[in-house]
Formats: structure tokens, C-alpha cells, sequence
């Protein structure tokens, strides 16, 4: 489902039903035991509940990832309060009721590992996207605090920065326009934009596996001493120095 904005600004994709059928599929294909519960990250309630059935289901926790998010696209004077609230609520304070919804049941257990998902937005402004810089910039924050709060009870708590990843948040006729700098864009226009976003060579947008990756690697044994850090995975980007096309003299 597209979601536009007020503004109509670049739109950002919801998941669907069929989406979550087919993480369901695919973890069932392993032979592997999954529960999957819809919930709003704005909503504790609802994030309490699916901890709860977690619990019941399996037994234990050990593992939170928390990859909600949304991307809009306006100059900071143009947002509405409404579109502040839904950027910030999803993409910041969903991960703060996340976490806390596991928190209670990890100290329990003294253990656990949680993954958040930041941005390289995290680390770096970008234009006409000030709520999603913010938030993204937040989380960080979040997660050294949450570290440094969960590391007496053996928990960890990191982040990951993504770059420039190909997903349906990124990858749909809003996004093709916006790189291709008029409508009718198309999705080549996305992958020949997104090669200036890289620095490593033949990269462009990169299939979220890669992001995948460095959250298995971040909950592993292997990272077992490995807290309050952030991840980039961005091709490089933000070795980048940069130019400015367009100045204004």
C-alpha cells in the first residue's frame, strides 16, 4: 500500500499481508518454528502483547531487531505537525517501546542482544528530509543509552547504519521520479543515481541481505563483546568528501 504525504512528497511502502506470508513461508521452508503478529511500534500495548505470545510460544527472547521505519520528503518548513509526529513516533520513539517491551524479560534472563536499525542519516544531514535526520540521529543516541543501561544485566545493545538499500521503502515510482528528477522515472533511474551514493566500485543500491548480514554478525558469539556501536553499511558513502552540484553564489 502507498502512503503519500500531505505534501505529496516521495510516498513510502507499507508491508503487506503477503509479505508477512512469505517470511512466514520461507522460515517454514528451513524447518523452523515462527510466529507472526502484526503490531503498530507506536502502540506498547500491541508490542507487550507480541512479547507475551513470543514468550509463550517459544519460551525465551534472546534477539530484537528493531527495523520499522518510513521515509517522507519535504523542506522543514513545509512538514506538518502530523507528518513530524508519524516520522518521529515510527522511526524513533517505535524503537524505544521495542526495546522496552524486551527489556523487562532480557534483565529476567540476563541476556539478550538488541539490533537497531539507524541510517547513515544517522551520522549526516539530507536535504528536505530533516524528520527522518532526526530521528535517525535519535536512535543512535537511544542505543548508546540503552547499552550502557542493559550492560549490567549481560545485554547488548548496537545499531546498524544502512546506506543506500534496495527495498520497497526506496524502490518505487516516487523514488525513480524524485532520481530522475522528473515524473515518469523508472527504476534504472534509482540504480544509475544511487552509483554516486557508493564509493566502492560497481555498487549501487544493495540488496538488504547485506544489512542482514551485519545483524546476524552483531547477535552472534562473535560479537559477544560488542556493545554501544554503530555499523555502517554503506558502500563507503560516508568516506565520501562530496560535492555540492548545485551552489548558490
Amino acid at each position: 500500500m502507498d502512503i503519500a504525504d500531505q505534501m505529496g512528497t516521495v510516498p513510502y511502502k507499507m508491508a503487506t499481508q503477503g509479505d508477512l506470508d512469505e517470511t512466514v513461508s520461507q522460515v517454514e521452508a528451513l524447518d523452523r518454528r515462527i510466529l507472526a503478529i502484526k503490531a503498530d511500534v507506536r502502540d506498547q500495548q500491541q508490542l507487550d502483547q507480541a512479547v507475551a505470545q513470543g514468550i509463550a510460544e517459544f519460551g525465551k527472547i534472546d534477539i530484537l531487531i528493531a527495523n520499522a521505519g518510513i521515509w517522507t520528503m519535504a523542506p522543514f518548513w513545509e512538514l506538518t505537525e502530523d507528518q513530524w509526529d508519524e516520522m518521529i513516533g515510527v522511526n524513533l520513539t517505535g524503537v524505544w517501546k521495542s526495546a522496552k517491551a524486551v527489556a523487562p524479560h532480557m534483565i529476567e534472563r540476563q541476556t539478550g542482544s538488541i539490533v537497531i536499525t539507524s541510517s547513515t542519516n544517522g551520522l549526516e544531514a539530507g536535504l528536505n528530509y530533516a524528520h527522518y535526520v532526526a530521528a535517525k540521529h535519535g536512535v543512535i543516541g537511544l542505543m548508546k543509552n540503552i547499552a550502557l543501561e542493559l550492560a549490567p544485566y549481560g545485554i547488548r545493545c548496537n545499531s546498524i547504519n544502512p546506506g543506500a538499500i534496495k527495498t520497497p521503502m526506496t524502490d518505487h515510482q516516487g523514488a525513480w521520479d524524485m532520481f530522475a528528477g522528473h515524473p515518469g522515472g523508472t527504476e534504472q533511474d534509482m540504480i544509475e543515481g544511487g552509483y554516486s551514493f557508493t564509493a566502492l566500485k560497481g555498487t549501487s543500491f544493495m540488496d538488504p541481505q547485506v544489512i542482514a548480514n551485519t545483524a546476524l554478525y552483531l547477535n552472534s558469539e562473535l560479537a559477544a563483546k560488542v556493545t554501544g556501536v554503530t555499523i555502517p553499511v554503506d558502500a563507503g558513502h560516508l568516506i565520501l568528501t562530496g560535492i555540492n552540484t548545485a551552489p548558490v553564489k
